[in-house]
């Protein structure tokens, strides 16, 4: 019973991390990769109300392409950490770094606009920041068959040597 429950827990769980983790990615490339903040920052009015028009319009429109790319790959490291029941930090944070990567050469056929979209630093700091997003919500605890707080097995009792057991039988 408690493997069904943590299994359905494991349901609920692992799409709410992707979710974070595509949004921590989509912020850090709208205020690393698109310099939002600098324009946000400016004190030119023309320039904040350009970049509120990006941060509102632009910003979903990144999260659904984000969504849209990188759930294979993210969705291959998933598995594989469910299945082995990695909790490492180190290993999410490197799989949302290779996921951001691989969605990235997957969209970058379909740009046919002579400036590049992002640089490879901001994307692999995006995928960084998805991964360690995945793990803060689903994969400290991943893997549904393998409990996270072991209960504690008592040793019996030692034997003393100046009392021994009772004799038993006849």
């Amino acid at each position: 019973m408690d493997a069904i429950l943590r299994l359905l827990l494991r349901l609920i769980l692992v799409p709410f991390g992707y979710l974070a983790a595509v949004l921590a990615g989509a912020c850090v490339i709208l205020f690393g990769s698109w310099h939002l903040t600098e324009v946000l920052v400016d004190g030119n009015p023309d320039s904040f109300a350009s970049g509120v028009f990006g941060f509102v319009l632009a910003g979903p429109v990144l999260l659904v392409m984000l969504l849209g790319t990188m759930w294979l790959p993210g969705a291959v490291g998933i598995v594989i950490s469910e299945a082995f029941a990695i909790r490492s930090w180190i290993f999410h944070a490197l799989n949302g770094a290779v996921s951001g990567w691989i969605g990235w050469q997957l969209f970058s056929p379909f740009d046919q606009s002579d400036v590049p979209l992002n640089e490879p630093r901001y994307v692999i700091a995006a995928g960084l920041a998805g991964g360690f997003a995945y793990w803060a919500v689903a994969g400290w605890n991943a893997g549904f068959w393998k409990p996270v707080f072991r209960r504690r097995v008592l040793a019996p009792p030692a034997r003393d040597p100046f009392n021994p057991p009772a004799p038993t039988g006849a």
